[in-house]
């Protein structure tokens, strides 16, 4: 199972942080899966302009790639007035709308106040599910408060993290397995 983990931002270090304890516990859950961290914060990303993603060179093509090749992807993002980053937007703006069919999708939020714990719901979910992908319920949202010098300082947020890796894996592996005895069922 290849497995990417997306921290979806240009600036900050929250979210990273976060996936950072996600990276650990997919890690400690299964160490077998085949795992990528993608931190925008550190890759030259171009705008998207209309070309197929295969086309894109450079850290570009090298994202697109990585997601369309993986078979469960977790994005972490941080809330930016109200809504997610546009260095996240461009990744999918640079995706085809199919990209995530067959593929497990997990989110993680990062947000100053509790008041924009709905925004992954109003503002991603909605992309992910035009993009065909089975998005695991429910998403971690991560406040200011669970957060502390760098460090996740919630074990509630840590036990939502543990979970969400392991749902992840699990419906990936249950999704996999009914798609291959489906397939088997054609005889081909």
């Amino acid at each position: 199972m290849k497995m990417v983990l997306l921290s979806g931002s240009n600036v900050g270090t929250k979210t990273r942080t976060v996936i950072d304890r996600l990276a650990e516990a997919v890690a400690s859950y299964d160490s077998t899966i085949e795992l990528s961290v993608i931190d925008l914060a550190e890759a030259d990303m171009k705008f998207a302009d209309g070309r197929n993603f295969t086309e894109y060179t450079g850290d570009t093509g090298r994202v697109a790639r990585e997601l369309m090749g993986a078979d469960a992807i977790i994005i972490g993002t941080p809330i930016f007035q109200a809504s997610i980053p546009a260095a996240l937007k461009n990744v999918f703006d640079l995706l085809p709308t199919s990209a995530f069919l067959d593929k497990v999708v997990g989110v993680i939020a990062t947000a100053g106040s509790s008041k924009h714990y709905l925004i992954p719901a109003q503002h991603l979910l909605p992309i992910l599910s035009y993009m065909k992908a089975q998005v695991v319920q429910p998403y971690v949202f991560v406040g200011e408060s669970d957060l502390h010098r760098g460090e996740i300082v919630s074990h509630d947020v840590l036990q939502r993290l543990d979970r969400l890796a392991e749902d992840t894996i699990v419906l990936t592996r249950t999704y996999a397995s009914i798609r291959e005895e489906r397939d088997a069922a054609y005889g081909f």
